[in-house]
């Protein structure tokens, strides 16, 4: 039987997922999404789906992670576009319709790639499309493509509406990160001295940088790239852990560890991309 706290934290999660893609779709219009994304469909797609595995299965590889901490690092790098990546936006001052372009294409990328993938580095998986698909559509697409709607045919209402969801997503994010800690510090302590918290900040690093040299020297949208690639979508993987590795359970704590690193490590970076896009020309 679920206890209180872990049913709060499934709320929390769903009620962040779905504030933060509805945010976007109240806030922007369809073409002020895609536009952007144009120039660098193919990039973000090279790095999230085929550089960020790779540096997990060797970084795992390279410390002599043992074999459930290397499943939960992997499944972590095989799953991208996460709605927390737009909050990280929000804090650098970077181009919102861009991470929501960018959001969206990496979410139907991760439905698609994660039980093609996985089975193959993962004999023993047993992953459903489904699965993954339907929580992810129903918390991200679905509350996206509503608002957008909004926008679109009531631009009053999407305005009127946008701070009240703005607020309860914020409520959201901070339940979340209470209850993940509440839920998890004592295995989580476990994890000192296995090289597990290590890897994954080294992977979370390196897919930051990634996404940062990917995107290009000329400045446009560098930041939101890698932060996009960096923010790994946990609850795609954890949906994969609880239903694959149901006897494994140090694999769900892994994914737990690597979401609660990229947090620190993420929410960090984007404060200084924020500071830096709010400096003064030096000439």
């Amino acid at each position: 039987m679920e206890t209180i706290p872990g049913t709060l934290l499934n709320l929390a999660t769903v009620l962040f997922a779905v504030g933060s893609t509805a945010g976007v779709g109240l806030r922007y219009t369809l073409r002020e999404i895609i536009g952007p994304l144009r120039s660098s469909m193919l990039l973000g797609v090279l790095a999230n789906f085929v550089l960020v595995p790779m540096l997990a299965y060797g970084v795992a590889h390279l410390l002599g992670l043992e074999r459930d901490y290397q499943l939960g690092l992997f499944l972590v790098a095989s799953a991208a576009g996460a709605p927390l990546q737009l909050k990280l936006t929000q804090i650098a001052g970077g181009s919102a319709p861009y991470s929501a372009g960018l959001l969206v294409l990496l979410l139907l990328v991760t439905i698609v790639y994660m039980p093609l993938v996985v089975p193959l580095e993962v004999a023993e998986a047993d992953v459903s499309a489904a699965a993954i698909a339907k929580p992810l559509i129903l918390s991200m697409l679905v509350p996206l493509g509503v608002g957008l709607l909004v926008r679109a045919g009531r631009p009053p209402w999407a305005a009127r509406f946008l701070p009240l969801v703005a607020r309860v997503t914020n409520l959201a994010l901070y339940a979340l990160i209470a209850l993940t800690l509440v839920l998890h510090l004592r295995s989580l302590l476990g994890l000192f001295g296995t090289g597990a918290i290590l890897a994954s900040a080294l992977v979370i690093g390196g897919a930051f940088l990634i996404g940062y040299v990917l995107r290009g020297f000329r400045g446009e949208e560098r930041g939101e790239a890698a932060l996009a690639t960096a923010q790994r979508n946990y609850a795609a993987a954890i949906v994969v852990a609880t239903q694959s590795f149901d006897q494994s359970p140090n694999v769900l704590v892994m994914v737990v560890a690597t979401s609660l690193v990229s947090m620190v490590l993420l929410f960090a970076a984007a404060h200084l991309l924020g500071r830096r896009a709010e400096r003064p020309a030096p000439w």
